[in-house]
């Protein structure tokens, strides 16, 4: 068994083999996985150890790493929606949410990699989730445009952006919107919620396809085309520059 970290600012995961095929999802610097086989050689399929998302992605966006190294917990995480670090003399760009492993005095390392960085971060252990670290933290994404599969504010989908926000409270979340509903507390009205509380959409099939943090009782922050505020009420979303009811609520849940 081997395990991986990725050592790029955002590795495509995809669904097959070729870079022709759909990107479920993407991992962020510093994030690990376990590499469950090779495929043609310049790719792996891979399981993410913080969500257990499985896909398949190319070998070079990643380094191999001992298992001990790959389940070392890493607490440290980027705050700042982007901003650059050093490794191996280079600088690299890397967005919120990134993972900062063996992090101490500005430096650090994992793998052969070696790193420096003076932006923002926190230690999640020392974070207590609360409206105003949420609201200064998500509301920085405005605009980013929506991407399926994205998990960074230059393309985003639905429970990308609730899943990035979340962990940098240091609360992990499953990668899709139907999974996350599974986690939480159910609260039963929309009267009840506190801000902070994600709210679950079904399409036409009675399935659960869209999630979106409330930030009161009346408005939601989440990625529809890009990410924005409109209005909720207990039937659903309205879009604040239309007037159209976009999406329908099924639940709400509480994760803290």
């Amino acid at each position: 068994m081997e395990f991986a970290v990725c050592i790029v600012p955002a590795a495509a995961v995809r669904s097959k083999t070729s870079h022709k095929t759909e990107m479920i999802n993407q991992l962020l610097f510093g994030e690990t996985m376990e590499i469950l086989k090779i495929k043609k050689e310049q790719w792996y399929k891979i399981r993410s150890l913080h969500d257990k998302y499985e896909g398949y992605i190319r070998s070079n966006l990643v380094q191999v790493i001992d298992e001990s190294e790959a389940k070392q917990v890493t607490p440290w995480v980027m705050t700042d929606l982007v901003n650059f670090i050093e490794t191996n003399n280079d600088d690299m760009l890397i967005s919120a949410g990134s993972s900062l492993p063996d992090f101490q005095n500005g430096e650090g390392k994992i793998g052969s990699l070696e790193y420096k960085f003076d932006g923002n971060f926190h230690n999640r252990n020392d974070i207590r989730p609360q409206p105003e670290i949420l609201i200064k933290l998500s509301q920085r994404w405005l605009n980013a445009p929506y991407l399926w599969g994205g998990r960074t504010p230059l393309g985003v989908d639905c429970s990308g952006f609730v899943q990035v926000i979340f962990k940098m409270m240091g609360i992990d979340l499953w990668r899709d919107a139907y999974l996350q509903a599974e986690q939480g507390i159910k609260i039963n009205e929309l009267k009840d919620v506190q801000c902070g509380e994600l709210a679950f959409f079904t399409d036409h099939k009675k399935r659960i396809m869209h999630v979106g943090i409330l930030l009161n009782d009346h408005e939601i922050i989440h990625a529809s085309g890009n990410v924005r505020i409109d209005n909720i009420d207990e039937d659903g979303i309205t879009h604040t520059g239309t007037g159209t009811r976009t999406h329908t609520l099924k639940t709400i849940r509480r994760y803290w």
